[in-house]
């Protein structure tokens, strides 16, 4: 029997970047264990499909949202939408996130991998920061007001130890648990918990295809002291530690989660 402190039944979870990947992962597993779920994404081509699997699946009310939620109006509308239709937001997991690997600047004989652009530079800071900032923004005042609330940010183990071609991404997950420290800090006294999960090697079918999936692995098996890839399924497992009472005493911590790559 588990425990009743890990019971999420009837609360409502709003997660960004959950068509595939881990987002998905997390939606499938709190969905499972009683949640309702409002997953967000830029265009309908995966979420729709995610959000009917899982609502099947689970028996759970399950609803797309479409937004570009590194934009301020569409966060806050994308937020709001949820609340308007489930009555209340329980858990936010900014899970939206995505890489590039190149060097800041061009480096010296290696004129074929070129520093990044203005555009790529916009593109990574927003797609991994300013979207967990503007989500946590637009739903901060309702969960203020109710006196509960979580929020789990998903960075990055290279936030503990940084990657080679990542200096973007790694800024900007490394700025994310330091945004989760302070957030917790703030929102302490009014009930609210923020943490991060930082995941290492978790590869999707959906997003990198067979091929690259298998390659994964195989890096994995050499890279990962604990031999192998993580699974979306586990890091849901412990989005759900996060989401439940089971995690009240836990706030502003990041959580690796990476095989033992960080040790």
């Amino acid at each position: 029997m588990m425990p009743a402190e890990y019971d999420i039944t009837g609360k409502v979870v709003f997660i960004s970047g959950a068509g595939r990947g881990i987002g998905k992962g997390i939606a499938q597993v709190l969905a499972e264990c009683g949640a309702d779920i409002a997953l967000n994404a830029l265009t309908p081509k995966y979420v729709n499909g995610t959000a009917a699997e899982i609502a099947k699946a689970s028996g759970r009310k399950v609803v797309p949202v479409i937004a570009d939620v590194t934009r301020p109006a569409d966060a806050q509308r994308a937020i709001d939408s949820v609340i308007a239709t489930f009555g209340r937001i329980d858990v936010l997991v900014n899970a939206l996130g995505d890489s590039i690997r190149k060097p800041l600047v061009t480096l010296p004989g290696n004129a074929d991998n070129t520093g990044v652009s203005d555009d790529e530079l916009k593109f990574i800071m927003d797609i991994n920061l300013t979207e967990a900032l503007l989500c946590t923004r637009a739903v901060g005042p309702h969960m203020l007001a109710r006196g509960s609330g979580k929020v789990i940010n998903i960075a990055s183990w290279t936030a503990h130890q940084g990657g080679r071609d990542l200096v973007l991404y790694t800024t900007a997950k490394t700025a994310l648990a330091g945004f989760t420290r302070a957030q917790a800090l703030e929102w302490a006294p009014y009930g609210v918990r923020v943490n991060c999960i930082a995941p290492g090697i978790f590869p999707d079918v959906v997003t990198s295809g067979e091929e690259r999936v298998k390659q994964t692995t195989e890096r994995a098996k050499q890279a990962v002291p604990l031999k192998r890839p993580g699974q979306l399924r586990e890091v849901g497992l412990l989005a759900l530690y996060l989401a439940s009472d089971a995690s009240d005493y836990m706030t502003g911590q990041t959580i690796l989660l990476d095989g033992g790559m960080g040790l």
